[in-house]
């Protein structure tokens, strides 16, 4: 496929990002996964905390080292996803929910095999971080995650109940569980 390519967020992205976050408001989806939190951000905001997470020394409180980029299709520069790439699985929310990656593809790109490449791309920069095992999780009931996760090497290890503390916010959600894969690079 090749379409796309991952980009650190920057001030010139602002537009973009503020249309990409809007659609999957108008969508009815009120968590953007892999975004860092620019569901819950401002823009401005949301920069100086992505940037501040890309390196130890600065890295928000609770938080790990990790690096965000927009998934950018070469031929029209838009922003079709987000990935959120963690450097390490130093905390208990990520070592038992979160993984090494989250990703998300904005509503109206779907279907598209852009999950496929958004992922393979933020695996090629998780080996570049020396990873050699990465974790990723999704919701047991989410079958475009399994495929995706599935298509670029993903072995389930277990599914287990979702009591990670952190709220699902997604509407109509109920009691769920989550799938832990693991990839080698």
């Amino acid at each position: 496929m090749n379409e796309l390519e991952l980009q650190l967020p920057d001030i010139k992205h602002k537009e973009a990002a503020e249309n990409f976050k809007n659609e999957f408001f108008e969508n009815k989806e009120p968590v953007i996964h892999g975004s860092a939190l620019f569901d819950q951000m401002e823009y401005e905001q949301w920069l100086v905390h992505n940037t501040n997470n890309r390196q130890e020394s600065t890295v928000n409180s609770g938080w790990v080292t990790a690096t965000t980029f927009f998934a950018v299709r070469k031929r029209d520069q838009k922003i079709v996803g987000m990935i959120d790439i963690r450097h390490s699985l130093e905390s208990d929310f990520l070592r038992h929910y979160g993984g090494h990656i989250g990703y998300s593809v904005r509503p109206g790109e779907r279907k598209k095999g852009y999950a496929t490449e958004i992922l393979k791309l933020g695996m090629e920069y998780a080996k570049s971080l020396h990873i050699e095992k990465l974790m990723i999780a999704c919701f047991s009931d989410n079958l475009p995650s399994i495929r995706t996760i599935v298509k670029n090497g993903g072995i389930l290890s277990e599914t287990k109940p979702y009591t990670g503390g952190h709220p699902i916010n997604i509407p109509g959600s109920k009691e769920k569980s989550v799938n832990i894969y693991w990839i080698d690079l």
